[in-house]
């Protein structure tokens, strides 16, 4: 079994990487807040298509890192703990599938299906990946999850970026035709 400290070696890249994530949950919600000022607000089923998704990555970014940085006395607890965060991400990544299905107030386009459904999905299933080789192949189990969670935290970044500018987008255009 391979020892707690080969977490420690990876401390700094968790605390940018966790407190980048904690920053952008919080501007994720002035996202929101505009968005719930719009006159043509979004669905409950959209929120939870693109706008929730987006809050939960950033977060689950937020948890990996108090993951990797806990001072653990034994590997496999992580272990646990990662690869329980990759299974129920790949499962909320599946609900999130479903919720854009669902929701039939916008059409997405191909590179919505991937950054807000694919693009997780597969990061999930790469943490849940991490946190199985955790166990057995270390130093690559934490450049797995390293990269994992930067996929979610790029993820989160341009799908709060896309989401932003498609409301200011749709604002001005509705705003014109009014006039």
């Amino acid at each position: 079994m391979p020892e707690a400290s080969a977490l420690k070696q990876w401390t700094d890249f968790y605390v940018i990487v966790g407190s980048s994530a904690g920053a952008l949950t919080g501007l994720q919600f002035v996202v929101i807040a505009l968005i719930a000022e719009n006159e043509h607000a979004p669905s409950m089923t959209q929120i939870r298509a693109f706008g929730t998704p987006t809050i939960v990555h950033f977060c689950m970014v937020l948890l990996i890192s108090a993951i990797a940085t806990a001072p653990w006395t034994a590997t496999s607890i992580a272990a646990a703990c990662l690869v329980v965060c990759g299974a129920g991400g790949v499962a909320y990544a599946m609900r999130v599938i479903s919720h854009a299905r669902r929701q039939d107030g916008y059409s997405p386009d191909f590179s919505d299906w991937v950054w807000y459904t694919a693009f997780p999905l597969s990061a999930y299933a790469t943490l849940l990946t991490g946190g199985l080789l955790l166990i057995w192949r270390p130093e690559l189990a934490l450049f797995v999850v390293a990269a994992a969670a930067l996929a979610l935290l790029f993820d989160g970044i341009h799908n709060a970026w896309d989401s932003i500018t498609y409301i200011a987008i749709h604002h001005n255009r509705h705003k014109r035709e009014k006039q």
